[in-house]
């Protein structure tokens, strides 16, 4: 795992570098910030590639809290109070899950990058963050993440449908 300067050297997209900062001025002296302090006109431009989910302890899973446009034209359905289990395919959520989890557990903010949105059945190539969230700035109970990506790069469509996140580079940068 790395620090947080060889994550801020290692972003490249510009949605993510804006989102990183606001949750950065967000969560000032504290571990992570709460979810009522992320302020959509801060990271307006770049709310289309955004999603959340907040941590339901009762369910004891995800649950759906927002997905940008961009987003949502590539899950082709709303997130919004779901589940993770009625959001994508049995062994993606499973796999899903436990990343998530990495990130509110560690804390720990996560950087992938590669083929994206494997198990929609469409090929792409992007870069993503996931950022925990804490109501109470140290207790992570949701994430915050941007998405930035290209479909069907190289003119190819309807390939690589497999259902895991092999195709990504995962990297976590722990809070603590």
């Amino acid at each position: 795992m790395a620090d947080l300067q060889n994550l801020e050297a290692a972003i490249q997209s510009p949605a993510l570098k804006t989102v990183y900062a606001h949750w950065q001025q967000a969560r000032g002296a504290r571990p992570m910030p709460a979810w009522r302090e992320i302020d959509p006109t801060a990271i307006g431009r770049y709310l289309p590639k955004v999603w959340a989910w907040r941590f339901d302890v009762a369910q004891n899973t995800f649950i759906g809290r927002l997905a940008g446009e961009d987003i949502l034209a590539v899950m082709q359905h709303s997130m919004r109070g779901r589940r993770f289990a009625d959001c994508f395919p049995a062994a993606t959520a499973v796999a899903l899950e436990a990343l998530y989890r990495k990130v509110i557990d560690g804390p720990a903010i996560m950087r992938a990058t590669g083929r994206v949105y494997v198990q929609t059945g469409k090929h792409g190539w992007g870069e993503r963050i996931m950022l925990p969230l804490a109501g109470d700035g140290v207790t992570g109970d949701g994430v915050l993440g941007v998405t930035d990506y290209r479909l069907n790069a190289g003119g190819r469509s309807g390939v690589d449908t497999a259902t895991d996140l092999a195709g990504e580079e995962i990297t976590f940068y722990p809070l603590t």
